[in-house]
């Protein structure tokens, strides 16, 4: 039994990892943008700068995206491991077979509820901002 839960204990290590990564970078995510926004809107900037604003929540969304993709195929690895028997246990990481399923794909993903919810605010308003300011 010592081998099937270090190797369980190996694979929620990656997920914890997987956890933090998400909340430093919405923490990133928030903390950026704010800063950019607040930085560029005293000063009359030019358009192209509050485009660059909706890329840069576009590509943190995406970032988020892949780290929630791979958070949820190491869960599935970890319920694999946990219904095998103990000679079963190889120690195996390998994901592949899991990333292939829809939901933890990156498009679907991305447009997960939890991630909706915190990312269509930030487009919206760096959208709205662009158009208050022309």
């Amino acid at each position: 039994m010592e081998n099937k839960r270090k190797h369980l204990e190996f694979i929620q290590n990656i997920v914890s990892r997987m956890a933090e990564n998400l909340f430093f970078l919405r923490g990133w995510t928030i903390t950026l943008i704010a800063a950019l926004l607040a930085l560029f809107s005293k000063n009359n900037s030019p358009d192209y700068v509050f485009y660059f604003l909706i890329v840069l929540v576009f590509v943190f969304w995406i970032l988020d995206g892949y780290f929630l993709s791979q958070e949820r195929s190491y869960r599935d690895l970890y319920n694999h491991v946990r219904k095998l028997k103990e000679e079963e246990v190889d120690f195996s990481m390998d994901i592949s077979e899991y990333q292939k399923l829809k939901k933890n794909t990156l498009i679907y993903s991305m447009f997960s509820p939890t991630l909706l919810i915190f990312y269509l605010p930030l487009v919206g308003a760096a959208i709205y901002i662009l158009f208050q300011i022309k």
